[in-house]
């Protein structure tokens, strides 16, 4: 009996043993973090949409390579609005039942916005949006009971407005062989054109205005020759048209096919087409814009973000809708790491706090009220010329990177 008690208690011995030495105790695996989503709408098949998007996820990728958030990484779902109202409210709502986001950011177009309010306002998560820039959405945000969830950082299209009526101000005091006493505005017939020719009338008050509306090519027009002569009949010392990129190249050729070649010409779309300043038909058109390429010789971030996007995607960004979707995702997780935390309440004041003294789109940023509601942050546009393929700044002068071609050279010298 006793020999057989110390048998299996060497046998228990040299188990342990075995164990210790050469076989691996289990290891207990970490439960996975749960990720932070951001949950996006964008206009994908545009490259306005589509580049955004492209800023958001380098961002969202310079954030998980050096961490994450509070311990988790962060994971960007993007959805595309395809330009329709009922497409971009439905993306919210999925992204909200299905997908559970944590807080919503993107966008662009106004149309699609006015439609998304009502499912962003039932579901109240924190909301930083970067598009919209039409007073009607502005409006309707800030008639809900509620609406300190939500934060927009591109200009309200009055502010826009304000800071290129000071633009235009200046450069006729400094530049006085320009004119701008007549001004012919065509523009696309949604919320986006017809709120930016509201605002041009009511704010341009010392300037004669006349306009058309127009079908974007974007919702099956591209024919704008009967416009294009009605502003050539009005004779404007600057036409201004208020569209999408895939209406420039048509504006321009059609304009060419015309003869109309005013001293002024000037388009506003979100962004351009790819390769669109390699064209002649391209030279001294003048732009309104947020941001220019050439802003990479002044602005350490705006450098930055040029080059990073370049080595991730192989392309250079076309639209300032590049850098501000970058932007977008680094202001929200500024205000997350500020906060320590997801919980409402404590986000939105910690993003009212985020201040950031350079960004990618080269300005500063900083949240306060705007005519109407409490978290605006961008409030103007730089004024741009297309020269020689670069989007050169004009104004303000403090970052001008040329001074401008006047007036529009004809066609046949091109």
């Amino acid at each position: 009996m006793k020999k057989g008690i110390l048998l299996i208690a060497v046998a228990l011995l040299l188990a342990s043993s075995l164990v210790a030495v050469g076989c691996p105790r289990p290891v207990l695996e970490e439960p996975p973090v749960e990720p932070i989503r951001l949950g996006a709408v964008n206009p994908l098949g545009d490259i306005t949409g589509r580049q955004s998007a492209q800023g958001m996820k380098l961002a969202v990728a310079e954030i998980n390579a050096a961490g994450g958030i509070l311990g988790r990484p962060l994971e960007l779902i993007v959805m595309d609005d395809e330009f329709s109202p009922a497409v971009g409210a439905a993306a919210i709502e999925k992204l909200a039942t299905v997908h559970e986001v944590d807080i919503f950011i993107g966008g662009m177009a106004s149309g699609v916005h006015l439609a998304q309010i009502p499912i962003l306002a039932k579901h109240g998560r924190v909301t930083v949006w970067i598009g919209a820039a039409s007073h009607l959405v502005e409006a309707a945000i800030a008639a809900l009971p509620d609406h300190d969830w939500y934060f927009h950082l591109h200009p309200w299209d009055y502010q826009q407005v304000e800071g290129t009526v000071e633009g235009w101000a200046a450069i006729v005091e400094k530049f006085p062989q320009i004119r701008l006493d007549r001004m012919f505005v065509a523009y696309e017939e949604g919320a986006f054109g017809a709120a930016g020719f509201a605002i041009s009338r009511a704010l341009f008050a010392d300037v004669t205005i006349e306009g058309e509306s127009f079908t974007s090519a974007v919702f099956g027009g591209g024919d704008f020759r009967a416009v294009l002569r009605h502003a050539k009949e009005f004779n404007p010392d600057a036409f201004v048209w208020v569209g999408f990129d895939p209406d420039a190249l048509g504006m321009m050729v059609q304009a060419k096919e015309i003869g109309f070649a005013p001293p002024v010409f000037l388009g506003t779309p979100p962004g351009w087409p790819v390769g669109f300043g390699e064209i002649p038909l391209s030279e001294a058109v003048w732009l309104y814009g947020m941001w220019s390429p050439e802003l990479k010789g002044v602005s350490p971030e705006a450098a930055h973000f040029w080059w990073a996007f370049i080595e991730k995607f192989g392309e250079e960004p076309a639209t300032y809708f590049a850098p501000l979707g970058y932007v977008n995702v680094k202001f929200v997780a500024a205000g997350i790491e500020r906060a320590g935390t997801l919980e409402r309440g404590p986000l939105i004041e910690a993003l009212r706090e985020v201040r950031f003294e350079d960004t990618a789109v080269g300005w500063p940023l900083t949240i306060a009220p705007s005519r109407l509601i409490r978290h605006q942050g961008f409030t103007r546009q730089m004024i741009l010329q297309w020269q020689g393929g670069r989007q050169e700044v004009i104004w303000p002068f403090e970052v001008a990177t040329a001074e401008p071609i006047f007036p529009f050279p004809r066609w046949e010298d091109r």
